[in-house]
């Protein structure tokens, strides 16, 4: 399950591209958009009110897959994997988080850190994030991720911003080898370099 930044809606290009690469795989995608942008606002919702979209969505998912919310990765870029993330440490069942640009803090602040929920995380991470990104250096996203209770994968997009334009096949092509490490060796399906 997909889930957009800020300012942008399900069809964000890395979402779009992400959705093809893994379900070139064999795995059943969906891309969410959160209530506020269904609604025409351009500011975000409530945290409590994204959570809520994120555990709907998943439970949605499920029961479409005929599968248990624990075998559902969960994730997004920026906004978006956050509120995943978030989801995930207040107990929603998840087989994985991926998380694109993740904002560890506001460009400019970094006192002001977004990651106290990470030592309640208890399931496999992948972030990709860029070299440049002012929402988190390399150094402060991996000290910070020392305290998720399971394998954290980082993947880094040199000279990559925080938006990580015209980087889409990069990011797709990094989630898609990734998802693929889970999926049982007898589903797996290649489509193009992995």
């Amino acid at each position: 399950m997909l889930t957009p930044g800020a300012s942008a809606g399900r069809d964000q290009s890395a979402l779009v591209a992400i959705d093809a690469v893994v379900t070139a795989l064999g795995v059943l995608v969906e891309r969410v958009d959160f209530p506020y942008r269904l609604a025409g606002r351009r500011s975000p919702d409530p945290p409590r009110v994204l959570v809520a979209t994120v555990r709907d969505a998943a439970a949605r998912l499920a029961e479409r897959a005929g599968v248990g919310p624990d075998r559902i990765a969960l994730g997004g870029r920026s906004l978006g994997g956050r509120m995943c993330s978030l989801a995930v440490a207040e107990g929603q069942p998840a087989a994985a988080l991926v998380l694109v640009s993740y904002p560890l803090h506001p460009p400019g602040r970094p006192e002001r850190l977004r990651d106290e929920h990470f030592p309640t995380i208890g399931v496999p991470c992948l972030f990709v994030s860029g070299t440049r990104d002012a929402f988190a250096s390399p150094d402060e996203l991996q000290s910070s991720t020392a305290a998720i209770r399971a394998p954290v994968t980082h993947l880094w997009i040199d000279g990559g911003d925080h938006g990580l334009r015209r980087r889409d096949t990069d990011v797709a092509d990094a989630v898609g080898e990734w998802v693929g490490t889970f999926m049982p060796k007898g589903r797996r399906r290649r489509s193009g370099p992995a």
